[in-house]
């Protein structure tokens, strides 16, 4: 038993080309675009939508660490916070959920669910927070995609002990989403911007499938630049950035018209960067509004 749950033909009719951005359907063993006519495999009811060709250096070290220690994930970063003086998991989590207003969504006009995706879901250790975290009674999707199969796994053996739905599960690319413009409600990532090989070109794909207004929260290592650090905590910092000699400035990755840009140090070793991309006039010449504003 996989434990993975088959997609809907309502949620792949969601689903799009990662090449060329059209729709796609199911036949037999595949999802298959008719525009740029090719075929992505799903395999254990898990949907592989990203070329295998692109994901390489960092992307590729990344995917072999976790793919092959994914059980061993959990307990480290139980571990390392405290060590890195970061404090506790439970701690960070409520600081960047708190830029994620949850609370705040709101049913959208058209009747439909309300949709948040994680991109590099991992095991899943958010996804029992976010739905503690949802208005009552609120019809909600929740996505996520990551690159290795291993740590998805962990995630089902997660929300199955939990108790909790299931999330709809993808193997994809962060550098590009196998989704429409628009589509999300939320859109947030933890903890591996540093090692992408575009930094900019993920953000940016996160920006293109979330909804104009909507908060996009990323979360990932930097050294707090305005506290002292003992060789200690530079040497934990390092020990744990080990693929990353060029970090930079968060705010330089965002998309050049990106709004509400809000780059905070949240622990020692940790910043949260929000943004949104900009509210867009209709035909009619009223701004249109995220269904699901802070």
């Amino acid at each position: 038993m996989t434990g993975f749950e088959a997609l809907s033909a309502a949620d792949v009719a969601n689903l799009a080309s990662p090449c060329c951005r059209a729709a796609m359907e199911r036949v037999g063993d595949a999802l298959v675009c008719q525009t740029c006519v090719r075929a992505w495999p799903v395999q254990d009811n898990l949907p592989r939508l990203f070329e295998p060709g692109a994901v390489r250096g960092n992307d590729r070290l990344m995917r072999l660490i976790y793919d092959n220690f994914a059980p061993l994930h959990d307990p480290a970063v139980s571990v390392l916070l405290p060590l890195m003086g970061s404090g506790t998991e439970r701690v960070m989590r409520h600081r960047y959920f708190e830029r994620l207003a949850l609370s705040s969504l709101r049913a959208p006009p058209d009747g439909g669910p309300v949709r948040i995706l994680e991109v590099g879901m991992g095991t899943g250790a958010n996804v029992p927070r976010i739905y503690d975290a949802l208005p009552s009674g609120l019809d909600v999707e929740l996505w996520g995609v990551d690159l290795a199969q291993m740590m998805l796994r962990g995630c089902v053996r997660r929300v199955k002990k939990a108790h909790r739905k299931q999330p709809r599960l993808v193997l994809a690319d962060a550098h590009a989403l196998p989704f429409r413009d628009g589509f999300f409600d939320r859109v947030f990532h933890i903890g591996a911007t540093n090692n992408y090989r575009d930094p900019d070109l993920a953000l940016a794909e996160m920006a293109r499938v979330a909804k104009p207004g909507t908060p996009i929260v990323v979360v990932d290592e930097r050294l707090a630049p305005d506290e002292r650090h003992t060789l200690y905590h530079r040497a934990m910092y390092r020990l744990v950035t080990f693929y990353d000699f060029a970090q930079r400035d968060p705010k330089t990755m965002v998309p050049r018209d990106a709004v509400d840009v809000r780059d905070e140090q949240i622990a020692r070793f940790f910043y949260c960067l929000t943004f949104a991309m900009p509210r867009t006039e209709s035909p009619k010449g009223e701004t249109s509004r995220a269904t699901s504003g802070p």
